[in-house]
This record gives structure tokens, sequence and C-alpha cells, in this order.
């Protein structure tokens, strides 16, 4: 396929009825349902078991006391959450990821009884799938519920599949969120169902300040309706003027983020009102069937357009609907699609599918808006080579980057038979073989390469298990324990540890090798092996901690501390620190884990354990005679 060719389907109509296919819709909200109307869920969740899936519903009636009357549109970074590190992928300077402050505080408040449940859950060998679903509130509740468990699971490196359905949902967080996801790979286990005419996913577009209190009678009238219809008519009902008047600025302000989108707007007035963006997969009901889409800013066109076609009443009743909806879908799917096509099918795939994903959508007799629909379809097609052909031709470039691997590996061989016995980190630190630059180039170029590897993961330009794929999970490893050590020495070798800290502190490790970690990490719990090989019986050609180096850089600064500290409690968890990573540098020795390179006699660790020796013996005897030994510490007494 050509650079520029595009993608000969259309496959937003196709996407969706798989969807529907499938029974994840129908015991979703089957579960969403029962835990909106049973008193013992509000405020909480619901589990259930199918099989080898387990479902977790939020419920949507969470906050009937109003916490979105103080935090309407409050929003606040998102780190952590509990102890779990979120995303791996922040770049620095980009915009915080922040979320809606008011579905995080539900989300904490939930949290304790939220993750014994899912511990409970993952005990069970018999769990393949985990379902989290939730309508309105609980829906957002529900996408916090899973980030949370996506970020656990990879910890542990587990291999649950996790999928989070969400039903009237409102929006969450701002781009940086968004963008997070997609470049963490987890867009594809969220799925956002939002009906034609519903509000509610739209309501956060729009900073709707001066009708909070009416919003807030709205929310109490949704939540009572879905505990029973006839709670509904308990509440306090807004106004037909205030319906209107709400209707209008949602309509405005989503229509003014899709042109912020369309333009690429940064600033102004009108993209600087808008904080919220769509994130995840998105699948649009209507009457006639079902799309699906997962560009931010086709969801955010999709979502004017489709509003545009409704009133202020249905806009506020579509938001309880979506038990018809799901049902209509379904029976659609049985009933192989609605038979009788409003317009007719052109002869070409693509548009054929476009045609039909317009009917689907429930704009097809919408004249007006039949066009800009077809171009927000149309911005989603997908341009360029396949994510398979990229793989391929990613392949081939491995290949010719391999001759500045080779390169390397050759000079790691001369380094180790050198006569300084330095090894191959302190004589690439040195500069000491003439060797070094050209070596220092070819670091560069393969530096290059994986970068540009983890961008077009990011972008969604490889396939979704690329990250899983034997060659490329082996390839870099490779290179992490070829390459790391040389960018630790250059790391040390300037002196960066003295301004930024310890290359492992404060990100200043590369991010490429943090995901090259958890590729490994998760290519043995895959294939059922342990990190720990079968036993060795020679050393290892490369050491296979691609961190050591870093990690005795700081032994050795904690050895000179003891030598300047004076303060016992310090100087004991200086001990303690030193103490551990010796117990941890013997293990791998012992178990022939490092190169012989480590081992030589001229290298930074084998000097650490010089000067670890001398300083035992010199602590031995200030045991023994500690007065008289006191002024040599404290550097009074000079030979």
């Amino acid at each position: 396929m050509a650079n520029n060719e595009a993608s000969p389907f259309e496959s937003s109509d196709m996407l969706a009825t798989f969807v529907a296919s499938t029974p994840l819709l129908a015991e979703s909200w089957r579960l969403c349902n029962h835990a909106n109307t049973s008193p013992a869920a509000h405020r909480s969740f619901v589990a259930e078991r199918i099989g080898r899936v387990a479902y977790v519903a939020l419920s949507g009636v969470q906050m009937v006391g109003g916490c979105w009357y103080e935090t309407w549109r409050n929003m606040v970074a998102l780190d952590r959450m509990d102890d779990v590190a979120v995303f791996s992928c922040i770049r620095e300077g980009e915009e915080p990821v922040m979320v809606h402050a008011g579905i995080l505080n539900l989300f904490n408040s939930l949290l304790h009884s939220f993750k014994t449940q899912m511990l409970e859950i993952l005990e069970n060998k018999d769990t393949k799938s985990v379902v989290i679903t939730g309508h309105s509130i609980g829906g957002a509740t529900a996408s916090l519920c899973t980030l949370w468990l996506l970020s656990y699971l990879r910890s542990i490196t587990s291999c649950v599949s996790v999928l989070c359905i969400t039903y009237g949902s409102p929006l969450l967080g701002n781009n940086s969120f968004s963008t997070a996801i997609c470049r963490e790979r987890w867009s594809g286990n969220f799925c956002h169902v939002v009906s034609k005419h519903d509000i509610m996913p739209r309501l956060l577009f729009a900073p709707i300040t001066p009708l909070t209190s009416q919003l807030n009678f709205l929310l109490q009238f949704w939540q009572l309706s879905m505990t029973s219809p006839d709670f509904g008519k308990l509440a306090v009902q807004i106004t037909d003027k205030e319906k209107a008047e709400l209707f209008t600025a949602v309509m405005d302000y989503s229509e003014a983020a899709t042109q912020g989108d369309e333009e690429g707007e940064s600033q102004g007035e009108a993209s600087a009102t808008i904080l919220f963006r769509p994130f995840g997969n998105y699948l649009f009901v209507s009457e006639f069937g079902a799309v699906c889409m997962d560009s931010p800013a086709a969801i955010t066109k999709m979502m004017h357009l489709m509003l545009a076609t409704g009133s202020p009443d249905c806009s506020i009743e579509d938001h309880l609907k979506y038990g018809d909806y799901v049902d209509k879908v379904s029976w659609q799917f049985l009933t192989q699609g609605n038979s009788s096509m409003q317009r007719s099918i052109p002869e070409s795939s693509y548009e054929a599918g476009l045609e039909l994903a317009i009917q689907s959508s429930g704009l097809a007799n919408q004249e007006s808006l039949i066009i800009p629909a077809m171009e927000c379809l149309k911005a989603t097609r997908r341009m360029g080579p396949s994510p398979v052909l990229n793989a391929a031709a990613l392949a081939v470039s491995l290949s010719k980057v391999a001759p500045f691997r080779a390169q390397i590996e050759w000079y790691k061989a001369l380094c180790d038979e050198q006569d300084e016995q330095a090894g191959y980190y302190d004589s690439f630190k040195s500069r000491s073989c003439k060797k070094s630059m050209k070596v220092n180039i070819n670091r560069f170029k393969l530096a290059r390469f994986w970068n540009d590897v983890i961008e077009m993961m990011e972008k969604n330009e490889l396939p979704h298990d690329f990250d899983k794929r034997a060659k490329w999970v082996n390839a870099s490893h490779s290179y992490k324990l070829l390459v790391e050590p040389l960018d630790i020495a250059e790391y040390y070798r300037k002196g960066l540890h003295r301004t930024n800290g310890h290359y492992m502190e404060n990100g200043n490790r590369a991010r490429r090798y943090e995901m090259f970690d958890r590729w490994w990490k998760d290519r043995t719990r895959r294939d059922g092996a342990t990190e720990e090989n079968s036993e060795r019986s020679t050393f290892a050609s490369l050491t296979q901690d691609s961190c050591f180096w870093a990690k005795v850089e700081e032994a050795r600064d904690w050895l000179d501390s003891v030598r300047s500290e004076s303060d016992t409690n310090k100087l004991a968890l200086l001990w303690d620190k030193i103490e551990k990573f010796e117990v941890y540098a013997n293990q791998l020795i012992e178990q022939k884990e490092v190169s012989k390179d480590v081992l030589a006699k001229n290298s930074s660790y084998s000097i650490w354990v010089g000067d670890l020796r001398e300083l035992k013996q010199l602590r031995e005897k200030l045991k023994v005679f500690p007065h008289q030994l006191t002024s040599i510490l404290d550097g009074e007494v000079v030979p």
C-alpha cells in the first residue's frame, strides 16, 4: 500500500454491529439497571460472574445530595490512584492530566470496597475477563475504576483482560487525559455508549455556571427516575425555558469544540472554555442502529450533529432510554439490520460503508447534516500504510540498524580484553578507547530508531499486539541490556547526577527503557516463565540488570556520604542501603547474571568492593577502639 493510500473500508458501522453481536451490551446494561434500582447498591456497585467473565456495575444513583453543585467544572490533577501510578507516558512540559473533581471524589469514596472486590475476583483462577460498567455518573466512576484496575494489573503483569462499558457517561478529563490513555494503548478498553439526543455526555462542553442550581434539580430527577419512574415525578422539575437555555448552551459550546478541533485552535475564548474531551471508543446509538468511533475530534463532531436533531425535552428524556436502545440494537443485529433503507447504497465498498453509517446514526433524513456527518466519518479514515505494513517496514528498518548494534558488541568485546581491565562501562565512561566516539554515534542512532518505534505505537500506527510479539520483545530487551549501560556511563561522565539527581531518580531514565522493561515482564508472564533462567555455567554476555551500573554509582555515593556523615541515624540508613545493594550484587554474581566486565580488576564495581572492604574494617576497629579512632574519622588525624 502506498504511503498516501487510504483504507478501502469504512468500519464504524461494522464495528458497532460486531459489538451488538456479543452479549456484552445486554449483560452490562442489565447489571447497570440492577445497580440503579437496587437500594443496597446506591452509592456503591454490584458484581456478578457469568462463566469466566466478572461484571461489576457502578450505580448511577451516586449523589442525590448534589456533589456537582459546588464542583460543576472543577478539575484536579491525576497522577496516582491509591498507591498505583496511572500513566507512564507523560512527557515533560505537557499539560498535566486532569479529571473532574467531583467524579474523582466519588471514586475515592468507593476505592476501598472496589479494590477489595477486585482482589477477590482476581484471586479466582477462572477469571479471564472483567467488565466494569455504569450508567450516567456511575459510568464516569466506572471509567476511573477501570483506570485503576488497568494500572494495577500492569504493575503485577496480569493477563486478565479488562473492558469498561458506560451508558450516558459525562465527560471525565481534559485533552491530556485523552492523549495519555491513547499512548498507554488503553483506548480499546473503553466503550462509551451514547444515545442520539442524550445531553448528559455533552454537558461538560459548556460552562453552565448560571444554571448550576437547575442542573442540580435535573441530576436529582435523573437519579430518582433511575431508581423508579414514579420517583422521578417527585423531583423538582425545571421549566421549559431553563431546559431550552441548557440545550442551547450545550449546542453552542459543542459546536465551538468541533470548530476548535477542525482549526487546531489552542487559544481563544471559545476553545479556552472547552476543558473536557472524549477518550476511548464511542458507540453512538439511535433508533436505526449504531456507529462506533475512536477519534476524539470525530466523536466531538458527531456528538454535536446528533444532538442538533433533538429538542430540549428529548435531550433530557433520552438519558433514561438506554435499555430501549440496547434492545433495539441487539434486535437489529439478529434481524440483519434495518430492512427499509432510506437511501440507496453505493457500489463502492467505502462509500457503502459511509452510507450505512449515516443511516445507523439516524441522520439520513436530515439533509443539512448528511454532508457534515460524512465529512466527520471521512476524517476518521485511516490514511497511509496499515499497522501490519508499518510493522513489516519496521522489521526492514531493524535489519538496517543491526550493524550499529554489532559494532557496539564488538566494542564491548574489545573493552573486556584491554590491558587496563576497566571493562565495558568504565572504558566508555572514560573514553579510554579510540572506538568510543563511533560507538557514541551508534548509540544515538539506535536510540532514534527505538524512539520512533515507541512514537508509532503511541499513535496506534502499529498492530495492537506489537509489544507482545517475540521478535520485538527480544530485540528491545537485547538493545536495552547492551546500550543502557552506555547511557548511564554518559550520564555520570557529564556529571548530570549533581544537578538532576541519580540516573534512576526524577524521570532521568529514558522512557523507552521503562517500556521495554514492561514488555519483557509481560513476556515472562505470558510464557509462564520466571525471570530466573536455568542455572548458568558461565557469566552472561550482558548483565541482566541494565541499570546495574546506575545502582553502582549510587552505592559509590553512599560510601562517600558514610565517610563524611556524623549523624548516627543517617549513618544507619546509609549502611542499610549499602548492605542491601551488596547482597543484591552478590546474588547476581553467584547466579552469573552479570557480564565478566563487572568483575574486571579496575571496574567501578570492583573498586567499590575494595573501598567497602576497607571501610568495614575501619568500622570494626572503631567498635573496638571508639575513642582513639573517632578523631581519625573526623579528619583530625592525618597520617
